[in-house]
């Protein structure tokens, strides 16, 4: 889908096939009939889906999606990147997914990135059980007399990946998690992720654009783009927030979406949380309108003001350089700087 989040046609190409986009129809879910255009019997491999998608909507015809995928003799793909806004209310296989990967750092509350690793689990339907990476855990025996052991005996297998039990250590905690709330507290924090979203949505309606007026799921995308008219960017509202003390959402994506801001509240901030992030929309985009200047030149409080993001992005400092030298000193950190 055009919303997908760039590691899906990353992940394609790095597996050597070919990334074909499908189009979304006006109420941001895949458009039918574009994706029944494109898939070709014999020539479609897979589907990657999100679901809810990054505009943050649930996919009203998921089920009819992944039949035109299987027609065509392929497969389809849950990305459980949004998976957080769906615990316990429905469940992949239903509406038809063949593979599906966690992201435990989004779903289950693990550590990621610079706290990581991270980890992705991935489960899939019986037909391709006999495919997976070897050795798979097999369990003989029952109750007490229950024994695992290590199977490498399976001739269909891919092979052996890496180390097969991932980062272990994030898995237990992820599980930790799981067990700690069980199933009805995984109910209650997609209910509380849903309806935090919604919440922050009907209460900046009034001052940014919703370009999909619909219930959303765990999040949302509005546009800056009406800000435009006063010379601002999402850029620059999104770097008046830091001066709010708030955090501001991930701009720029979904593509589909002018100025987009993708705000995903989660499901652990309390309402005086939310309705502080909801005050500070609306106070800057009345300073857009009133002084457009206070967001063009923001942060003011910041450590680090604006960055030079074309040349972060094209010319990369991973590491701090300890040398007095000029080279060592030009590729130092001051030189993203403003």
């Amino acid at each position: 889908p055009d919303t997908a989040h760039g590691t899906n046609p990353a992940s394609v190409t790095m597996a050597g096939y070919e990334v074909l986009a499908v189009q979304s129809d006006a109420r941001g879910g895949i458009d039918v009939a574009d994706l029944r255009a494109k898939a070709v019997p014999g020539e479609i491999a897979c589907l990657m889906v999100t679901n809810p998608n990054t505009l943050g909507l649930f996919d009203e015809h998921i089920v009819e999606i992944a039949q035109v995928i299987h027609e065509a003799g392929g497969l389809v793909y849950y990305d459980g990147a949004n998976a957080n806004a769906v615990l316990g209310r429905s469940r992949p296989g239903d509406m038809g997914f063949d593979i599906v990967h966690f992201n435990t750092h989004k779903t289950f509350s693990t550590p990621h990135g610079g706290g990581g690793p991270g980890a992705g689990p991935i489960v899939v339907r019986d037909i391709l059980e006999p495919f997976l990476p070897v050795p798979v855990i097999a369990r003989e025996g029952e109750g007490a007399t229950a024994r695992y052991r290590l199977d490498y005996d399976r001739p269909l297998s891919i092979g052996k990946m890496r180390t097969f039990y991932g980062n272990f250590g994030v898995l237990v905690r992820a599980y930790a998690y799981i067990r700690g709330l069980g199933a009805q507290g995984l109910k209650r924090v997609s209910d509380a992720a849903v309806l935090n979203a919604n919440y922050v949505m009907a209460g900046i309606r009034d001052v940014l654009e919703i370009p999909y007026e619909r219930t959303c799921m765990h999040e949302f995308v509005a546009s800056g783009a009406p800000l435009k008219e006063y010379g601002v960017r999402t850029l620059d509202l999104a770097k008046r927030l830091l001066d709010k003390g708030v955090h501001p959402p991930t701009i720029y994506f979904p593509l589909i979406v002018r100025e987009a801001l993708m705000i995903e509240p989660t499901d652990t901030e309390p309402k005086p949380t939310l309705d502080n992030l909801i005050a500070a929309f609306h106070e800057v985009v009345e300073e857009a309108k009133r002084d457009p200047q206070l967001l063009t030149e923001a942060p003011f409080t910041m450590p680090v003001r604006r960055l030079d993001e074309v040349r972060a992005a094209r010319q990369p400092v991973l590491r701090q350089r300890f040398s007095d030298d000029e080279d060592g000193a030009a590729s130092g950190q001051d030189g993203h700087r403003r």
